[in-house]
């Protein structure tokens, strides 16, 4: 076998959830991250038949049978991971009963996968199901689109709206826009299944005086679907207190999205 902390999947992941962390999504132990994986990447790296333990999943995983997935832990800080990623994440296949994590590598101090699991593994069976080739789900706690849901209409369209219209980029990189969620009590299935909804129609999903919620084909993509998306909330938040001098109409963003062959969702553009 070969050393796991040396995977390309490995040494991408240590560095996402790296730079979370210095950006600020993450304090203390916030957020988390979640990686489905090909037995074909990972089988030179672990032995798939050597289970180190069974982790009861609090969730009927049954759609996601035989799936592996790295996921980080729970009560685990984002800062430490690069220093002991073996205590902070953890590499499992999903039982053939649908409700167990066979261990096959991590959480070696006894810890477990973080407790919203059941709200990534929910996403992940949503996303799928619209792309396949949708292998990431991560949540975070971004600071200005945590701010923006303090101060901002929580309508859907409208945030969106602000969204795309705060930064050029943004109705490029999301086409499909925001949906957003009111605050919800977090670690229940209720709140991963509301996700899991949202999910059917756009890859991120604001959680209301928490953080937000992100889907992509990989860690890269991913990341940068949140950041983009946070760099337009800052923006706003700059200058939601004043008065707006100029903006992008309506107009130019459907010349951007023209420009870049991509379709915005529905009814979220007045022209």
């Amino acid at each position: 076998m070969f050393n796991i902390l040396e995977a390309p999947f490995m040494i991408e992941m240590i560095r996402t959830v790296t730079n979370m962390y210095a950006h600020g999504w993450d304090e203390r132990n916030g957020g988390n991250v979640s990686l489905l994986l090909e037995e074909e990447k990972i089988k030179d790296y672990v032995n798939t038949d050597a289970v180190i333990r069974t982790i009861d999943i609090p969730f009927d995983a049954t759609a996601l049978i035989g799936k592996y997935f790295l996921v980080t832990g729970t009560g685990k800080y984002f800062k430490n991971v690069q220093y002991d990623p073996e205590k902070n994440m953890g590499l499992f296949r999903i039982g053939k009963d649908g409700h167990t994590a066979e261990l096959l590598w991590g959480y070696n101090d006894g810890g477990r996968f973080t407790s919203e699991l059941p709200a990534h593994l929910m996403s992940h069976i949503t996303r799928l199901s619209v792309d396949p080739d949708n292998h990431v789900v991560m949540h975070c706690h971004p600071t200005n689109l945590l701010a923006m849901t303090y101060v901002h209409d929580l309508d859907e369209k409208k945030f969106t709206h602000t969204l795309w219209e705060f930064s050029t980029e943004c109705i490029v990189v999301f086409p499909d826009g925001v949906n957003v969620l009111p605050w919800m009590l977090c670690g229940t299935n209720e709140i991963g299944e509301a996700t899991a909804k949202k999910m059917e129609t756009a890859r991120l999903v604001v959680w209301a005086a928490h953080g937000i919620y992100g889907a992509g084909k990989d860690l890269d993509e991913t990341f940068g679907l949140i950041e983009t998306a946070e760099k337009a909330a800052e923006v706003y938040m700059k200058c939601a207190a004043l008065s707006k001098v100029n903006t992008i109409m309506d107009s130019e963003l459907k010349e951007l999205a023209d420009f870049f062959k991509v379709t915005p969702r529905q009814g979220y553009l007045d022209i």
